[in-house]
């Protein structure tokens, strides 16, 4: 069974979009533009967006919680390759001796061997459902920082709305580079994490 790779956080970010409360705002004296029908936004009712491919890839406590999945992951499938080498190894012993064996001996080694197949598969099935909720939780974790972060990031600055946008994979299809945040949100990020470390 492969274990769920920690690549998988990735996933976690792309539903990145974070509201700060919106205010109604009259606009005064400006008869012509009750007659258009276009959309404006003020100028502080600004949108912007994070660019969450590179917010993963220069977030240090993202990077730190890959480097810590990975390696339970390879643990993982470590310790169950080199169970599963015991196994095998303890099955073709049997296969060696089982003519020699009389038939109670064959049948009671069979029957602890069929056994400790079953424990393996178990313990396999324990092992990468556990590696899946630690990852799920992290995951939670790592949206509930950032999206904490990107709350009082808005606010600070009057943003109504910070999206995020992920090559390949995002509703939006363009956005003046003007209104991209990453490195500002990205510096405050790791700033925030290197203080709480």
């Amino acid at each position: 069974m492969k274990f769920l790779k920690s690549s998988s956080l990735v996933a976690a970010t792309a539903v990145m979009c974070v509201m700060a409360s919106c205010q109604n705002k009259s606009t005064e004296g400006n008869n012509n533009s009750a007659k258009k029908s276009e959309v404006v936004v003020a100028e502080n009712e600004k949108i912007v967006y994070v660019n969450s491919d590179s917010l993963l890839t220069k977030y240090q406590y993202f990077k730190d919680l890959k480097t810590k999945l990975d390696g339970k992951s390879q643990n993982a499938e470590r310790d169950m390759a080199a169970k599963t080498q015991a196994f095998q190894r303890e099955v073709q012993q049997y296969q060696q001796q089982q003519n020699t064996m009389p038939a109670d001996q064959r049948a009671s080694t069979e029957q602890r061997l069929a056994r400790k197949q079953q424990e393996l598969q178990a313990y396999q099935q324990n092992a990468g459902a556990a590696l899946q909720n630690e990852t799920a939780k992290e995951q939670e974790k790592l949206y509930d920082k950032v999206a904490e972060y990107l709350k009082g990031y808005a606010k600070e600055k009057g943003f109504k709305m910070v999206l995020t946008y992920q090559k390949g994979n995002s509703a939006i299809l363009f956005a003046d580079e003007s209104l991209d945040v990453t490195s500002e949100v990205l510096k405050g990020l790791n700033e925030a994490y290197e203080d709480k470390k």
